[in-house]
């Protein structure tokens, strides 16, 4: 099996579930796409002008989710889970079909969407993947937040920091290769919030579908969830797998080192935007598997995460 070659899902996966910010009951099928085709979005709740493509430069919304939009205004939002499973399985094209304006939160994390691939198989195609490589260091910030992104080998390494005052979440930081280790606990990590914020988020018209079945609710100094934290660093976890889906968004998986502190969408979109506008930053390149003896996928994503 070449890991080198683009590759979409054998057969249709189909789901339902609620929409975290507008509570609204959404259907979803994701089906298999040819080589060249990448990621679609396609709103078939609407009659034309409903392809919606997750390019970094389509993102117009990144309070607390991505959103990604047409010229026409068709929208879709809270991507970032499914583009990260997505990018995890190495799935290059697919067709997502979505009957309303945001994807499903189902658990939080990217754990089903993954599993629901893994169910369906993945097909492997005779093309060349193309990759992103990271020729330049990149910063950006914002006051004490910043993301910087760096050359690097072979790999594609994620270090991140998260700082908060409450006592539970803290300081917390983890770094993973992405194509090397074992991303089991990143893609099991649920999003989370403080229980003080939700009537502000509320009052936003946001997390109408949030529960503690789709989120981990920290208060004071006690984890809501009953069944508490699936891992003890989930939260930085959920971070990064936030960022891998917003990584996907530049259409490619990516050869660099990134650094964050207290980041999320926005500092992420604002990185990719600042990375392409230049030229000189990067080059794309398409891989074969004779001219680089690596794996781009984790051999580990081919198996289920428990």
């Amino acid at each position: 099996m070449s890991y080198l070659t683009q590759k979409t899902i054998k057969k249709n996966i189909s789901f339902n579930g609620i929409a975290l910010h507008s509570g609204l009951d959404v259907n979803v099928c994701i089906k298999p796409a040819s080589p060249n085709n990448g990621i679609v979005f396609k709103r078939v709740d609407l009659k034309s002008n409903n392809l919606v493509y997750p390019n970094f430069m389509n993102v117009t919304n990144t309070s607390l989710n991505t959103t990604i939009e047409n010229e026409f205004g068709a929208k879709v939002s809270t991507i970032e889970h499914l583009m990260c499973a997505l990018f995890g399985m190495g799935i290059d094209n697919a067709i997502i079909e979505i009957d309303n304006e945001e994807v499903p939160i189902l658990d939080g994390s990217a754990k089903i969407f993954i599993e629901k691939i893994i169910l369906a198989g993945v097909e492997i195609s005779d093309s060349p993947i193309k990759i992103v490589k990271i020729n330049k260091e990149v910063n950006y910030s914002d006051g004490n937040r910043y993301i910087n992104i760096k050359p690097s080998t072979l790999s594609l390494d994620i270090d991140f920091e998260l700082k908060y005052k409450n006592p539970i979440i803290g300081n917390q930081r983890n770094r993973f290769k992405i194509y090397e280790d074992d991303l089991s606990e990143v893609y099991n990590s649920r999003t989370f919030c403080l229980f003080e914020d939700i009537e502000l988020i509320k009052k936003n018209g946001l997390a109408k579908g949030g529960s503690l079945d789709n989120a981990v609710v920290v208060k004071d100094e006690q984890i809501l969830n009953p069944e508490g934290l699936r891992n003890k660093k989930e939260f930085v976890n959920h971070k990064i797998l936030d960022c891998i889906g917003d990584l996907y968004t530049c259409g490619y998986r990516m050869i660099a080192s990134i650094e964050c502190s207290q980041g999320g969408h926005f500092l992420t979109n604002q990185l990719l935007r600042k990375v392409f506008k230049n030229k000189d930053n990067f080059s794309i390149l398409e891989i074969k598997e004779k001219n680089l003896p690596h794996s781009l996928i984790n051999k580990r994503f081919l198996r289920s995460i428990a």
